[in-house]
């Protein structure tokens, strides 16, 4: 089968403002060869971890339209048939994050259906990241009809498939209760995008009530993220000299720099473990981070001061490590940000171009 090509991308229905694609959106893909593409993966920012593959509907030879998953970032995509022929990445496509749920933090009552218990259902939050404390909560409240059944599924609006299940028991009727989640699937971290709590409460005559039926993802929903931009005010990401690769005396620019006011507040942008702590006279006070559930290694530089954490220290994402200085070899106050491939940090890995996910971060936090 031929292989697909792509000669352009554009935002075609909902969109945001400018013509510009957001989770939800529907993108016209123009090229050749296209009639037999079935599949499109939006490629992220980085590494695999933030790829996302949805099936499409085939199109005419020249031109099919896609839907934009909720969840996908900013990055190439790439078309694929079902006898496994794949177009080449086109240039990364701007994809903003989708309108945020409905806010439901407080209990709110569902829709009565005979002879079923009344329920009442509340999130804490409607944008959560990954490894985060608190997490996100969902509340229930139980009232009329005994329930004989409880369940509580967090649905992927992905897919709509349930990716984790609570049975409650023994649950008293006019009382709160809650359950918590952290954004992992037992020791991997679920993928970034829109899940709903969906309850469903069962009486002894069979009648059942729900929170939200199937397809519907506008109640008790909540978007995650699976990072945290690091500096928490203003900021900018600098000039041609800021970037990744720019020359410097004797090396070359292994990060990206983010300039802020010193004593800015600074939080980690995913949690993990502290391998490093220390002081150096080009870096200033710096921190290493092993990303958790990730082979990246996060490191922050020029802190104005050191981290209260130590070498070992759990972080979660988002708790503040530091905040924006310039001690070290600096010129302005700024944080200067690496990545770094598996296995680590001068540890047999690489560092690679930061701002394609500082960028992408900052879109949604």
């Amino acid at each position: 089968m031929a292989t697909p090509k792509v000669s352009k991308v554009t935002c075609l229905r909902n969109c945001a403002s400018k013509q510009r694609a957001r989770g939800g959106s529907v993108l016209k893909i123009v090229g050749a060869e296209l009639a037999g593409v079935n599949a499109i993966t939006y490629l992220g920012s980085y590494g695999s971890g933030d790829n996302t593959t949805v099936k499409v509907r085939a199109g005419s030879n020249t031109r099919l339209n896609a839907r934009v998953p909720i969840g996908a970032v900013t990055g190439p995509v790439a078309l694929a048939t079902a006898g496994g022929a794949r177009s080449a990445p086109t240039k990364p496509v701007l994809i903003l994050p989708p309108l945020p749920p409905e806010p439901n933090a407080e209990l709110s009552p569902v829709p009565d259906v005979s002879g079923a218990p009344h329920l009442e259902t509340g999130t804490s939050r409607t944008k959560a990241f990954v490894g985060a404390r608190p997490g996100v909560t969902f509340s229930f409240r139980l009232s009329g009809a005994s329930a004989t059944a409880l369940k509580v599924e967090l649905v992927s609006a992905a897919d709509g498939t349930a990716v984790k299940t609570w049975t409650p028991q023994q649950v008293a009727p006019d009382e709160v209760q809650s359950i918590s989640w952290s954004g992992r699937l037992g020791r991997a971290a679920a993928k970034p995008g829109r899940y709903s709590f969906r309850l469903t409460a069962a009486s002894a005559n069979g009648a059942e009530a729900r929170n939200s039926q199937a397809g519907d993802f506008s109640r008790d929903a909540f978007d995650l993220y699976d990072n945290i931009f690091p500096v928490r005010g203003r900021h900018d990401f600098g000039g041609a000299g800021a970037q990744f690769g720019a020359g410097r005396a004797g090396h070359m620019h292994q990060g990206h720099d983010v300039f802020a006011k010193c004593g800015t507040r600074m939080v980690a942008a995913r949690g993990g473990r502290v391998q490093f702590k220390q002081y150096h006279a080009a870096a200033g006070h710096y921190l290493v981070i092993d990303g958790d559930g990730t082979e990246i290694d996060y490191v922050y530089m020029h802190l104005d001061q050191p981290s209260p954490f130590a070498e070992g220290d759990r972080v979660y994402t988002g708790q503040t490590i530091g905040a924006v200085g310039d001690s070290g070899n600096a010129r302005g106050c700024h944080l200067h940000f690496e990545l770094w491939s598996g296995p680590g940090w001068y540890d047999g890995g690489k560092p690679f171009d930061p701002l394609p996910s500082l960028t992408a971060w900052d879109s949604w936090s």
